[in-house]
């Protein structure tokens, strides 16, 4: 860092929480591609990272090699994995551009490292340094009360899944970091309350496990039938 560095400097501007989320939710249910601010970022693409791609990602298998995609493990037939390079980089990052951008995997358009930054979770591996960095340094703003509260909400979200796994079914809680950050953000609202009367919300430090197990197991549900 230099003389005229400081570290608020170095922050970017994640936007403000409550329009993140929304926006965010919307891009986990498959209604829309995330919206990141990369600015020429390529950390998630030169991380040693698997990309799932779907049976119904036509055009995007239509433009990656065949030789470079393995059969995903766990999903259904037709489910493939884009592997990465020696280096950890993507094989179709080409002079540090994604080469098939317009026709890039469904994975790749929902991606937002922001997630961590939301959660509170750490990323998985050494060789995630560069989206780690890139996590410490997001800044989300918080206009309003409601702000502070969902994120307060995601955060003890992810702290509740992380702590009482053992009062959910095997395999119900991610061990992926990734995963685990996006459980957060989709079970959420379990951890506020609105008061009907005022409209306010309250994080809840206490919610009903049998709550949050319902809201975990439909998430997983939902997941495992698209």
């Amino acid at each position: 860092m230099t003389d005229g560095d400081s570290p608020r400097e170095r922050d970017l501007a994640a936007g403000e929480f409550a329009s993140w989320l929304i926006e965010v939710r919307s891009a986990i249910r498959g209604e829309r591609g995330s919206d990141v601010p990369c600015s020429g970022c390529t950390a998630c693409c030169t991380s040693s990272q698997f990309v799932h791609i779907g049976p119904e990602e036509t055009d995007t298998l239509s433009h990656i090699p065949a030789e470079l995609l393995f059969p995903a493990p766990g999903p259904p037939g037709g489910h493939l994995l884009l592997g990465y390079d020696e280096r950890g980089h993507c094989p179709m990052l080409i002079d540090n551009r994604c080469s098939i951008y317009a026709h890039r995997p469904r994975t790749c358009r929902t991606y937002d490292c922001r997630v961590f930054t939301a959660a509170g979770v750490e990323i998985d591996g050494d060789d995630k340094v560069l989206i780690a960095d890139r996590v410490r340094r997001w800044q989300f703003s918080f206009p309003a009360e409601s702000d502070h509260n969902q994120h307060d909400a995601v955060r003890a979200a992810a702290t509740y899944l992380d702590e009482h796994r053992g009062l959910l079914p095997d395999g119900a809680v991610p061990t992926n970091s990734t995963a685990l950050a996006v459980l957060a953000v989709e079970i959420h609202e379990v951890f506020l309350h609105r008061d009907e009367q005022s409209g306010r919300t309250t994080v809840v430090e206490r919610p009903d496990p049998d709550v949050v197990r319902r809201e975990v197991m439909s998430r997983n549900g939902s997941r495992a039938g698209s």
